[in-house]
């Protein structure tokens, strides 16, 4: 009898394991000005999420430097444009910008940077793109959030 209760609450545990969602993403970033997604879901149980910006790349931040940035779609490119005029030293991104939601530094071959935000600044029905500000990079480097 006791081996059945443990069995079932191993059970229990371990499939309350998988239904826990994933409140967190890797993304890749490469040479060759892109991402590895083009999507990101957001699980609207996550109170927070965390993404973890990679450079798979041998090129320094100074040449060929990465970011994630997250603004709503109609907040992109201004925020973008704008940034390009902070320079690097702000990881192109007007200083207290408030259109920016999260964002990663500008980070070079090897490195990683992550960024954890608050998972209630996004609506359910709103629009959301991430990208590189990296002067030149949105036309390559871009994606969607979504919350689900």
């Amino acid at each position: 009898m006791f081996a059945k209760i443990v069995a079932v609450s191993l059970l229990t545990l371990a499939s309350g394991q998988l239904l826990a969602a994933e409140c967190k993403v890797t993304v890749d970033s490469t040479d060759q000005m892109s991402f590895d997604t083009k999507a990101i879901e957001i699980d609207k149980s996550c109170k927070t999420f965390t993404v973890e910006l990679k450079h798979s790349g041998n090129l320094p931040k100074n040449v060929m430097g990465h970011n994630w940035v997250l603004t709503t779609e109609a907040d992109m490119q201004p925020v973008a444009t704008e940034g390009m005029a902070a320079g690097i030293e702000n990881n192109y991104l007007k200083k207290d910008d408030a259109r920016i939601i999260a964002h990663t530094k500008i980070i070079g071959a090897g490195e990683t940077d992550s960024v954890t935000f608050d998972v209630s600044k996004l609506k359910a029905d709103g629009k959301y793109m991430f990208f590189c500000s990296f002067p030149g990079h949105i036309s390559m480097m871009k994606g969607t959030v979504t919350l689900k």
